[in-house]
């Protein structure tokens, strides 16, 4: 089977193929087709059900271009992952806003991730709360990303408690920054996942995106900026009172944590779970909670912290 996508101009058709003709190699490798592109025409050939998925995907980002003038983020159910399974026992999005990066569609896969994007895009303020895998850092990168490329902001700040979880940083070699990037390791392979490592390497030498421990924020105003504080559930309350006080003119902030997985030494108290007493209630700061049931990595994943959930339920 072929069907054929007609463009308007060499613009629309650069746009549309994206850097390198990443999304063509992108949506030949996803939808198993084979894509020919010449003359403002895209012809996309292979079995019927990979062909007309392909062409949807492709007709909804020409849709996107030609309404926004650049792939700004869509409502539709057109993308890659409309097509996938979503989480056991959540409930499929309604069509939430979808993010374009290296070719790939990142949108939410369940009701809750639909309403945390919402609330991104609604609130300057955004707190996350929820375990492990379900998405949490993943979109806010992509949110801040999306950001970054349209001049909504001028740059990225990255950061992350730098707390010991039952290893010692003393033990670890080399200098300060060796000790602490074992830490934000996490947030360069979300950052990598949606830019290339040499276009992510240049904004980082120009201090476009910067990665951090949560101890370098102090004392600074963050102008311009979209700001992810990873992790938050490892802040002290004093910490977290720091960080919220950060955030100057034009700026955004998703602070996301799992209050499940506390690693503060002695008794100390989470600034996560203190800032959902105190902040409650403010207009432009949200709270959004993410279950076991939007879990999108390893089926497994969501078993395991469900049969943690039991066990801790079981042993108080």
């Amino acid at each position: 089977m072929e069907k054929i996508l007609k463009l308007s101009s060499n613009e629309e058709a650069i746009q549309l193929y994206g850097s390198l003709d990443e999304n063509l190699r992108y949506a030949e490798k996803e939808y198993h087709v084979v894509i020919t592109a010449r003359n403002h025409q895209l012809k996309i050939s292979g079995d019927k059900k990979n062909v007309t998925q392909a062409h949807r995907f492709f007709t909804q980002r020409l849709k996107d271009l030609r309404q926004h003038h650049g792939p700004h983020p869509v409502r539709n159910t057109g993308s890659p992952q409309a097509d996938q399974k979503t989480p056991e026992g959540s409930e499929t999005p309604s069509g939430a806003s979808a993010f374009y990066h290296r070719g790939k569609v990142i949108r939410p896969r369940s009701k809750n991730q639909e309403k945390y994007i919402e609330a991104v895009l609604e609130n300057d303020i955004v707190i996350c709360i929820g375990p492990a895998g379900t998405g949490k850092t993943y979109l806010a990168m992509a949110a801040a990303i999306e950001g970054l490329k349209k001049g909504f902001v001028s740059r990225i700040v990255l950061t992350r408690p730098a707390v010991e979880a039952g290893e010692s940083l003393g033990y670890l070699p080399g200098d300060f920054q060796a000790k602490v990037n074992p830490y934000l390791r996490p947030l360069y392979d979300a950052l990598h996942d949606m830019m290339d490592f040499d276009e992510a390497h240049r904004y980082i030498e120009r201090g476009v995106i910067e990665v951090a421990p949560l101890a370098y924020m102090r004392g600074r105003t963050l102008n311009d900026a979209f700001v992810i504080l990873d992790e938050a559930q490892n802040t002290t309350p004093a910490q977290m009172k720091m960080f919220l006080t950060r955030l100057g003119e034009s700026s955004k902030a998703v602070i996301t944590g799992d209050v499940t997985q506390i690693d503060l030494p002695g008794s100390k108290k989470s600034g996560l779970v203190e800032a959902e007493d105190v902040l409650t209630g403010i207009k432009g700061l949200k709270f959004v909670h993410l279950k076991d049931t939007d879990v999108v990595r390893h089926a497994l994943v969501a078993e395991i912290i469900r049969a943690y959930h039991r066990y801790d339920e079981r042993h108080r």
